[in-house]
C-alpha cells in the first residue's frame, strides 16, 4: 500500500483521547466503535504492518463523512481526513473498492455526475453565458436541490447583477471524495479551474467546491486564474451595496454551520451576518467549528439511513434549544434536513429567508 510518511504518522499517533467517539456525526448516529477516526486509524495500521488486507477495511474507510469533526478536536493536531483520503486512492487503484463505490465512479464517467442524473430541464433553461461574473452552483446543487439553484440564480436576478451560469461544470470535488487523488480527480479538476478563468469573478455555492478548488487544487498546482467569491460573502455584499433590499422581521432562525465554511474555509460568521439582517438569531447547541454535520448527499447514496439519522441528531439538538427554524449554508444539508423535518419545524436555505424578507 503506498501512503505518504504523513498519513503513516497519523496513523499511528493516537493517544486514545476518545474525543472523535464524541464528535463525529456518523458514530452518533450508528452507535459503532468502528466509525471513530480511532477505529479507522488502527485498521489502516493493520494494513499498513501486513496483519490484513486492504480489502477488510474498505467499507470502513467508505463510512466517513469527512466532515473534520475529529480534525477539529484531535488532542494529536493530526487530520485524519488525509490518511483516509490516501486509503480511498489506493482502495480504489487496489480494484477492492465496495461495489457501491464502484457504481458511483462508473455513473460520473457515464454521465458526468455520481448521481447518474441528467440535468434538470429547468437549469438548463436557466443557463446563461453572458456576464464577466460565472454563479457556480455545483453538482451537488445541480442535480439534488435545482430549486435552491433556481432561488440563487432568482436572487441575484432581483439584484441586477447579470451572472453566467454552466450547469454542466463540475470542480471534481465529488471524485475526491470517492477516489482522493487521482489523475482523474486532477484532471477534473483542471478542466474546470480553466473554464473558470474566463470569468473576472466566480461566486461558488457549494462550500465544499470552494474548498477543494481553493484547498486541493493550490496545493496540486491547478492554477484557477481569477477570484473565487464564497456565496455568502456575495450575498452579504449585495446586501451592503444596497442592491438587495431586506426587511429585519421578528421571525427567529438558527444556522445550521456548514462544516465546509467553518472548518474547511474557516468562516462561521457570513451566514450569521445575513440572518442578523432579516431576522433574529438562535443558536443551537454545537456551532461553528463544533457543529455537527447534517448531510452528505454522495454518502447518502451508499448509506442513506445513517445520513438521515445524522440530521435527525441536529434536528434533536434543535429541538432542545427551542429552535423551530433552521437555515442551511449547503446543498447537502438542506436535502437532509428537509427531508427528516420533524412537524412544526422549518428549513430555509440563506438565499431563501433573503427571498423571504425582501424590501421594496
Amino acid at each position: 500500500m503506498n501512503i505518504s510518511e504523513k498519513s503513516k504518522k497519523i496513523i499511528d499517533s493516537c493517544r486514545f483521547c476518545w474525543m472523535c467517539r464524541h464528535v463525529c456525526p456518523i458514530g452518533n448516529a450508528t452507535g459503532l466503535e468502528r466509525n471513530t477516526a480511532r477505529a479507522r486509524a488502527l485498521g489502516a495500521s493493520l494494513v499498513v504492518r501486513g496483519a490484513t488486507e486492504l480489502n477488510e477495511i474498505a467499507d470502513n474507510v467508505y463510512e466517513c463523512m469527512l466532515c473534520g469533526a475529529c480534525t477539529n478536536n484531535c488532542m494529536t493536531g493530526w487530520d485524519p481526513k488525509v490518511f483516509i483520503y490516501e486509503l480511498r486512492r489506493e482502495i480504489v487503484y487496489a480494484g477492492c473498492a465496495p461495489e457501491y463505490i464502484k457504481a458511483l465512479i462508473s455513473k460520473r464517467i457515464e454521465s458526468g455526475n455520481v448521481f447518474g442524473l441528467p440535468v434538470p430541464e429547468k437549469l438548463t433553461k436557466a443557463a446563461k453565458k453572458n456576464g464577466k461574473t460565472l454563479f457556480f452552483a455545483g453538482a451537488t446543487a445541480v442535480y439534488k436541490a435545482p430549486e435552491c439553484v433556481l432561488d440563487a440564480l432568482g436572487l441575484i436576478e432581483k439584484a441586477g447583477e447579470k451572472c453566467a451560469f454552466d450547469p454542466l461544470l463540475n470542480s471534481g470535488a465529488d471524485l475526491w471524495f470517492l477516489t482522493g487523488k487521482t489523475k482523474e480527480t486532477f484532471d477534473a479538476a483542471s478542466r474546470c479551474a480553466q473554464a473558470l478563468s474566463g470569468y473576472d469573478q466566480v461566486v461558488v455555492y457549494d462550500p465544499k467546491d470552494l474548498a477543494f478548488l481553493l484547498h486541493e487544487c493550490r496545493e496540486w498546482g491547478v492554477e484557477i486564474k481569477t477570484s473565487l467569491v464564497s456565496f455568502n460573502e456575495y450575498l452579504n455584499n449585495l446586501i451592503d451595496s444596497g442592491k438587495i433590499k431586506v426587511n429585519k422581521s421578528e421571525k427567529e432562525y438558527a444556522l445550521q454551520d456548514s462544516y465546509a465554511y467553518a472548518r474547511d474555509l474557516g468562516d462561521c460568521e457570513s451566514g450569521r451576518k445575513i440572518i442578523d439582517k432579516v431576522g433574529v438569531r438562535k443558536e443551537m447547541l454545537l456551532i461553528g467549528k463544533e457543529a455537527d454535520a447534517a448531510g452528505e448527499l454522495i454518502m447518502r447514496e451508499y448509506m442513506p439511513a445513517v445520513i438521515d439519522a445524522a440530521a435527525r441528531n441536529r434536528w434533536t439538538s434543535a429541538k432542545n434549544m427551542n429552535c423551530f427554524t433552521l437555515v442551511t449554508e449547503s446543498p447537502d444539508e438542506y436535502v437532509t434536513l428537509l427531508a427528516t423535518k420533524p412537524e412544526n419545524f422549518e428549513v430555509f436555505t440563506l438565499e431563501k429567508i433573503i427571498l423571504n424578507n425582501m424590501g421594496e
